[in-house]
């Protein structure tokens, strides 16, 4: 007995540690968590699709960032990896659920890293294909069409506190792994369960 029939999932921070590789580009944690914590604000603020890499390199300049730095977060983009428990937690779900993913990114990034994760999707939406960067409800909204699922029917595993917004806003339970310890944006509706483990995840979806 399952509670919900899909699981869709934000990419870059619930999925993949995209941190390490912003922090490896950068130089330091310091500065990579400066420039990530730039790119966040300009792409939940961005709402129809600018090209990711503008805004990427924009957060860079906005972190003070080297402008080599955005050089090397593209160039080295197939190293990002899942955190630990994530492959067995998402091909346990693959037996009995629908995947998708939902991701602030471009079509070609964001495929390219959906592929290291190493467990396959049935939908991949990216904001650039939604026309639309999340929290807006249109990418989610894009997502549960593709799977045939209804809101009622699917789970969403948040990375950044931002994504609590969308998908509130389209009816979604939200499961946050705030693997880092973000803090929730200011107002943010508060999510169904919060932990920085994801193989509690396996419960969840079926109480």
């Amino acid at each position: 007995m399952t509670r919900y029939r899909a699981v869709l999932f934000d990419l870059l921070t619930a999925v993949l540690d995209s941190w390490s590789l912003w922090d490896a580009a950068a130089g330091s944690s310091e500065i990579g968590r400066r420039w990530r914590a730039a790119y966040l604000r300009r792409t939940y603020a961005c709402g129809a699709y600018r090209p990711y890499e503008t805004l990427v390199a924009e957060a860079a300049a906005d972190a003070n960032v080297d402008p080599g730095a955005v050089v090397q977060l593209e160039r080295h983009w197939t190293s990002l990896v899942p955190w630990s428990g994530v492959q067995d937690t998402l091909t346990t779900l693959r037996a009995t659920h629908q995947l998708a993913v939902v991701t602030n990114c471009s079509e070609r990034l964001g495929h390219v890293a959906a592929e290291q994760v190493g467990v396959p999707f049935d939908v991949v939406v990216t904001a650039e294909r939604a026309g639309f960067y999340k929290p807006d409800p249109r990418p989610y909204r894009m997502a549960l069409d593709e799977l045939g699922v209804d809101a009622r029917d699917a789970l969403f595993v948040a990375g950044s506190g931002y994504d609590l917004f969308g998908a509130a806003a389209v009816g979604l339970d939200t499961y946050w792994h705030n693997r880092i310890g973000l803090p929730a944006p200011q107002g943010a509706p508060a999510a169904m369960i919060t932990s920085r483990a994801i193989e509690p995840l396996l419960t969840v979806v079926r109480l």
